[in-house]
């Protein structure tokens, strides 16, 4: 039996990116293995378009991308066929997004987006430098935000986000508010493209996260992988779920698990 096709989903923060230096050098063995594969990375973040741009020239990834936690897919011009770079939108507008946070803190909701925020007060939180916190701003579909208010306030912020259509999913350092959509609809969106681009083989797919943000996207995938974090073990999946967990952390926890499953496949 030949060996299957890989395609490979990573989110960023505490799984290819340290969650505090943002270095992914300790996955660069697993990293460069599987470009000379030719396997496709595609991250999948709660990242912009713009920051995503940003680090992907950094990496060097060529593959399309799954932004926002889920807002849109970003293919590269001439990636699938000739033409130009596609955005494909799965919901939420962040306009519209705005407009429901203001009416929730005129109830008296006490939190701070990311709109709310300077670039030089966003660099302060989040450690970025400011160059790349301002592409950090630059929202398309969520608004992440810091809650300080109660938890008793935070499920009701939550009630009244869903009866108004919409999400709060926790993410590494913030509550992203969001629509109807998750990382899984980019992840099937892109698998259901890749197969199409090749007919007749054997796909395999594969996802890495640390995260609860990260459980659909997991959970979507033939090879879920769990990378050891500090929200790791919130990660909800089904009790027969196939979970490969790493014993390190971050990137280096990704160069481990991406290690195995290559040397499995035949890579």
């Amino acid at each position: 039996m030949s060996k299957p096709r890989l395609l490979i989903f990573t989110d960023l923060d505490g799984t290819l990116l340290d969650h505090d230096s943002y270095c992914w050098r300790p996955a660069q063995p697993a990293l460069t293995r599987l470009e000379r594969a030719g396997i496709p990375v595609v991250i999948s973040s709660s990242k912009t378009a713009a920051e995503i741009t940003d680090l992907r020239a950094r990496l060097g990834n060529q593959a399309p991308y799954i932004v926002e936690n889920g807002a849109a897919v970003v293919v590269p011009e001439h990636y699938f066929e000739p033409g130009p770079e596609q955005l494909v939108h799965f919901g939420a507008n962040h306009a519209e997004l705005l407009e429901t946070l203001v009416q929730l803190r005129d109830q008296g909701y006490a939190f701070r987006g990311f709109t709310d925020m300077t670039v030089e007060e966003l660099a302060g939180i989040t450690g970025l430098p400011p160059r790349l916190a301002r592409l950090a701003r630059q929202r398309s579909g969520t608004e992440p935000l810091l809650w300080h208010d109660s938890s008793e306030r935070l499920d009701e912020f939550r009630a009244q986000l869903q009866r108004r259509g919409l999400r709060l999913v926790a993410g590494g350092r913030f509550l992203h508010v969001m629509g109807a959509f998750d990382k899984a609809d980019g992840v099937r969106w892109l698998s259901e493209r890749f197969q199409r681009q090749h007919p007749g083989e054997h796909w395999l797919t594969v996802a890495l996260g640390d995260g609860p943000n990260d459980s659909d996207m997991l959970a979507a995938v033939d090879c879920p992988v769990i990378i050891r974090g500090a929200r790791s073990d919130e990660i909800t999946l089904a009790p027969d779920c196939p979970v490969m967990r790493s014993n390190a952390r971050g990137p280096a926890g990704w160069n481990e698990c991406v290690t195995q499953i290559l040397n499995e496949h035949g890579y």
